[in-house]
């Protein structure tokens, strides 16, 4: 059986030969050293003396032809690829935990960064762990929603009666505030503090006041909503027109931090834009990430003052519409089964 005849690179031989033009060692030495026989040094040498020039020769018209040939090629594919990504966003789950869910953390030649980038998904959100209660809680949850979404004047005293009254256990008020604090539940009615905002964050004026909207994209309005699954739950967050009630962007999340909000917003913005961008002062809405993005693309800030209990009450009337006509009924098991559902529902 013949030895396979050992293969070496251009760039090894190169390195090699110029070592021995060089002349500071033997040829010997370079062979001992880079472990080839002698012959071989000499050969390489001689090629790179005799044909040394023609590194330095400028072929010009076969090897412009052939340039120019090489990046038409590679323009016309970085187009098409352009155009094929462009393509996919569009088609990706538009929820946070979807596309967490595309995320492959294992895959060798494409890191967590670069798969982030590109489905245009925040890297930081891809590290946020679910949320996670206990059976008893998840069912607590859902019975405080549904009880909330019929009386959403109930404070945490009543909907603790009312879940005293179905359950065979009592169930400490405690507990249902903290549970209706971790959905962002609060009773509708005018009171001294209708949301929970961020003191270091700017407060706008209502704009609203004696204000008749008389055409689309005059005011727009955002809010949030608790979603019950089956294993846990989402929130929803909805941006609406306030003149026709279409739904113009929504996302969901796992987490009440601000980045769905703002994910929201940009889908918003990318097909329209309105006067009047009105909201609560939650510390979602009121994060500068939020405003700066509204104030950059010239639309007004309002945000409802203390004690306006009723200011967001289309968006109110939306999450009972959704939830008694969709997700109630539907049960969903899965974020990506709610996602789908919600698509073909508000769509």
């Amino acid at each position: 059986m013949t030895k396979k005849r050992k293969q070496y690179s251009e760039q090894f031989k190169f390195k090699v030969a110029l070592e021995a033009i060089k002349g500071l060692t033997t040829i010997n030495e370079i062979a001992s050293r880079y472990q080839v026989h002698p012959n071989q040094v000499r050969n390489w040498k001689r090629k790179l003396t005799e044909n040394g020039t023609a590194v330095f020769e400028r072929k010009q018209d076969q090897n412009q032809k052939d340039l120019e040939e090489k990046e038409a090629e590679l323009y016309e594919q970085i187009g098409r690829l352009k155009m094929e990504l462009e393509w996919l966003k569009k088609k990706l789950p538009r929820s946070i935990e979807g596309k967490r869910q595309m995320i492959e953390p294992n895959l060798p030649y494409i890191s967590i960064r670069r798969q982030c980038s590109l489905i245009g998904f925040n890297r930081a959100a891809y590290y946020l762990q679910p949320a996670v209660e206990s059976e008893l809680n998840l069912k607590l949850m859902n019975m405080i929603d549904q009880e909330y979404t019929r009386t959403p004047f109930y404070g945490s005293r009543k909907i603790t009666v009312r879940l005293n009254q179905q359950l065979p256990e009592k169930v400490n008020r405690k507990r249902v505030v903290r549970l209706m604090q971790k959905m962002g539940l609060q009773a509708i009615y005018p009171h001294k503090r209708t949301s929970i905002s961020d003191h270091q964050h700017k407060k706008y004026p209502y704009l609203l006041r004696n204000l008749s909207i008389t055409h689309p994209n005059h005011v727009w309005a955002a809010d949030i909503t608790y979603i019950p699954l089956r294993q846990g739950f989402m929130y929803l967050t909805a941006i609406m027109d306030w003149y026709s009630r279409f739904v113009i962007a929504w996302q969901l999340s796992n987490t009440l931090d601000g980045l769905f909000c703002l994910e929201a917003l940009k889908l918003a913005l990318q097909q329209g834009k309105p006067e009047i961008f009105n909201t609560d002062q939650g510390a979602q809405f009121t994060a500068q990430a939020f405003t700066s993005e509204l104030e950059s693309a010239g639309v007004l800030v309002s945000m409802d003052g203390r004690g306006r209990a009723y200011d967001n009450i289309f968006v109110e009337r939306l999450w009972r519409t959704i939830k008694y006509e969709d997700i109630y009924i539907k049960d969903y098991a899965s974020v990506l089964e709610l996602e789908k559902g919600l698509a073909d529902y508000l769509w």
